[in-house]
């Protein structure tokens, strides 16, 4: 047995799913309007983890022009069957979908839609068959909500036979992301309830039949920290359950980190927490999770490592993300720089296509940095944190008829302020942006010299500000201004 600690992967993960093909370990995520969508995480001991891909990794797969804030891809589930792998998720702007790929890094298929709707749609193949489940929110206002399932075609998504209501929770609400798996004897089904909020948990029912009756397990909730004093971890749900190499049973599930009161600007993460299992039921010790746990094997946790961007080569590393699919010419990568060039969309409205080549803010303290030069009289460059439209902090250049100044503003919903404003004269500036639990530090250096702007509290950039926001802060360099001009990114580090 060895300690490791939570979250496993840092920053916004929400909704957690992972299979095992032999030793190996796959996990995806949501990733809402962002693109490249589902990132694919791979692992040999269910605590370090790397980013190998994306699901969502061409234009034409998904219309992310159509996705709205905290919309567009919700809730993926993967599975290994037969030599290929299959992922579902529900695209909320239009319905469920299905793609698959013979490997789990990238070349995925391009979507089939499901005949089968509500969200957080999940997979179980078994005898030659696909099972579809996913919530069922009831056909007229006295019915009760649900987890339905079905027979379908994983290739054409077409549902064969009727579909089933198999069960109804345990009256806590919001039932949701549902997962079944054939243990032994029993068929299990995992699901959320409570809402993706402080409610928020993970309960249990059994069957002998896929197709129920489902018997809810008496421990339920097995997993929620909605009565956890110690507010270290909060809101823990939506669980995904994996048996190791050696026979042990875990649960990948979302969390959040407070950092101020009950708020976090991170986002919701991705936790992982040991299953026991008694009398054919599975529960959680304790019943929440924690920041320190224990797992049957030895290994060493690593730190998570820098990113650094140098713009020598042309393809993007696997950490950046974009509002939406991007506008291709208005970026350019090669020869050590990054051209951005201003789109007309103003970072503050977060439309799809504005100019912001972003990361995940990778923990609490953390530290951003970039260098840049601006060619135009009309345009602002600099690094930004954003959470959501109308909730973002930044830095940086702003050209205007000639003059050159180094701006420092906070947006928050309707309240806009300037915090900082220098005319400075300069050809290349550095931007630091440096983060811990309670503020972001803003600083810029010209000619060696570095001045320190402004400090600005991670209040307004926490998830529980706006309204029904399900992302994380990303960090990233974006442009505004004239179409014509440019600004040269010289580099960008993560660390």
């Amino acid at each position: 047995m060895m300690k490791y600690n939570n979250p496993i992967i840092k920053g916004f993960h929400p909704d957690p799913s992972i299979c095992r093909v032999g030793k190996d370990y796959y996990l995806v995520t949501s990733t809402f309007e962002y693109f490249p969508g589902i990132p694919v995480y791979h692992s040999v001991d269910l605590i370090n983890w790397e980013l190998i891909g994306h699901c969502i990794d061409r234009p034409e797969q998904l219309p992310m022009e159509i996705s709205k804030a905290s919309g567009g891809i919700w809730a993926p589930t993967i599975r290994y069957h037969d030599g290929t792998f299959y992922v579902t998720a529900t695209f909320s702007e239009k319905g469920n979908f299905i793609v698959h790929s013979k490997s789990p890094a990238g070349g995925y298929s391009a979507p089939v839609w499901t005949e089968m709707n509500g969200i957080d749609p999940s997979m179980f193949f078994e005898d030659g068959e696909m099972y579809y489940c996913a919530n069922d929110w009831g056909r007229e206002i006295e019915d009760p909500e649900g987890i339905s399932v079905a027979r379908m075609d994983p290739l054409t998504g077409k549902v064969k036979g009727d579909i089933k209501r198999i069960w109804t929770g345990t009256g806590n609400g919001w039932l949701e992301a549902p997962h079944i798996y054939h243990i032994g004897e029993y068929y299990y089904l995992f699901a959320a309830e409570g809402g993706s909020g402080w409610g928020h948990m993970v309960t249990t029912a059994r069957s002998r039949s896929i197709w129920g009756r489902y018997e809810p397990c008496p421990h339920n909730p097995i997993l929620t920290n909605r009565n956890d004093t110690s507010k270290q971890v909060l809101e823990s749900g939506h669980a995904d359950l994996i048996q190791d190499a050696e026979g042990n049973y875990y649960i990948v599930h979302l969390a959040i980190r407070p950092c101020i009161g009950s708020k976090t600007n991170l986002g919701r993460e991705t936790f992982l927490t040991p299953l026991k299992k008694e009398d054919g039921w599975f529960y959680i010790e304790g019943g929440k999770a924690k920041l320190q746990e224990e797992i049957c094997k030895t290994v060493e946790q690593r730190k998570t490592n820098a990113v650094e961007a140098d713009f020598s080569k042309k393809e993007w590393e696997k950490e950046w993300l974009f509002i939406g699919t991007p506008v291709q010419e208005n970026y350019s990568r090669g020869n050590g720089e990054l051209t951005l060039r201003p789109s007309g969309e103003k970072l503050q409205d977060g439309q799809m296509g504005v100019t912001f080549a972003a990361m995940r803010q990778p923990d609490f303290e953390c530290e951003i940095q970039t260098s840049l030069e601006c060619h135009g009289n009309d345009i602002a460059s600099g690094l930004a944190a954003y959470l959501a439209p109308g909730y973002l902090y930044r830095i940086y250049l702003s050209c205007e008829a000639g003059e050159r100044y180094v701006v420092v503003e906070k947006f928050a919903e309707d309240f806009h302020q300037i915090v900082y404003r220098e005319k400075v004269v300069c050809k290349e500036i550095g931007f630091t942006m440096r983060a811990d639990k309670n503020k972001y530090m803003f600083s810029y250096t010209i000619n060696g010299n570095t001045i320190n702007a402004a400090e600005c509290s991670v209040r307004f950039l926490c998830t529980g500000i706006p309204n029904r926001c399900f992302t994380g802060t990303v960090v990233g360099v974006f442009a505004e201004g004239d179409k014509r001009e440019s600004a040269s990114i010289r580099k960008f580090v993560v660390r």
